[in-house]
């Protein structure tokens, strides 16, 4: 019966049909494509993290801080949830608007030269502690930057560029500092307003230079900083932190920044030093 059954409908030979080799085929083909592309792949593990955090706090379920104070109760039987319907909102759900901000800090994506460049910062501080509680100096970050600001205050005497003797001790114990961390230096001297003209130095722009090439002098032959790390500049008066109308804002503005660059700041600096210089065809041939 069954035999008959099969001739009138043509059953299909015995065995896989014809096409599972091709698309057997195909399928090792995909498996093979995404192995590669897999392969080819890099991750950042940092970046990763930082993102799988983010997700993490931005798209999970808020999170319910345990308070001293018991719950408050339902204001209705048919209502079994706390909302700030009337007559006015529950306890519970001023604590959770409150507590909302907690989650900003796991949404923001750190910087790691700003970070390296808070490191810095606080090594030296601990370091130079001493000297910064007596207010010769400040130190603080811009971007991947770290400034030491030295304050005319017992660094330098008035209309001069040469470093008191009790203040040589200091630039060494700040070299010693800046010979543990890494970085290019940057000495920039700066000045007050009121111009200047001297036997000595015929403007600000000439006290401000001395002044940076002083400090870079003694950290370099006393402190032991390698040479090839330090370069100056000269701001005269053009960069104040104050304004030159009182005598404490022109107090502030006299002083020397120590700027130790990250690798951003350094990579900046040498590009501009690099579109500045003077093509080689242009230069004058040597007499």
């Amino acid at each position: 019966m069954e035999q008959n059954e099969c001739e009138e409908t043509e059953c299909p030979p015995p065995g896989a049909p014809e096409w599972i080799m091709t698309f057997a085929d195909l399928m090792s083909l995909m498996m093979c494509f995404f192995v590669l592309l897999l392969s080819f792949s890099e991750m950042d593990v940092l970046k990763f993290k930082q993102i799988a955090g983010s997700m993490k706090v931005a798209f999970g379920v808020q999170r319910d801080i345990k308070t001293a104070m018991d719950l408050p109760m339902g204001t209705s039987i048919i209502a079994q949830e706390f909302s700030p319907a009337q007559p006015q909102p529950t306890l519970i759900n001023e604590i959770r608007q409150e507590t909302a901000s907690e989650t900003d800090p796991f949404l923001m994506v750190k910087d790691p030269a700003i970070e390296d460049a808070k490191d810095k910062a606080e090594e030296l501080k601990e370091a130079l502690s001493e000297e910064i509680s007596e207010g010769l100096l400040e130190i603080s970050t811009i971007d991947d930057q770290v400034i030491i600001r030295i304050r005319e205050k017992g660094s330098f005497q008035s209309a001069s560029a040469q470093i008191n003797a009790a203040f040589r001790a200091v630039l060494t114990k700040i070299a010693d500092a800046l010979n543990q961390v890494q970085g290019k230096i940057l000495i920039a001297g700066h000045t007050d307003d009121i111009p200047i003209q001297t036997r000595e130095f015929a403007s600000n722009w000439v006290l401000s230079a001395a002044r940076a090439a002083a400090v870079a002098h003694t950290m370099a032959e006393i402190g032991g900083i390698e040479p090839e790390r330090i370069e100056i500049r000269a701001y005269a008066e053009n960069r104040p932190l104050e304004p030159n109308t009182t005598t404490e804002g022109r107090a502030t503005n006299r002083r020397v920044e120590i700027i130790v660059l990250g690798e951003r700041s350094s990579k900046t600096l040498l590009e501009n030093a690099t579109d500045g210089a003077t093509p080689p065809e242009a230069q004058e041939p040597p007499r």
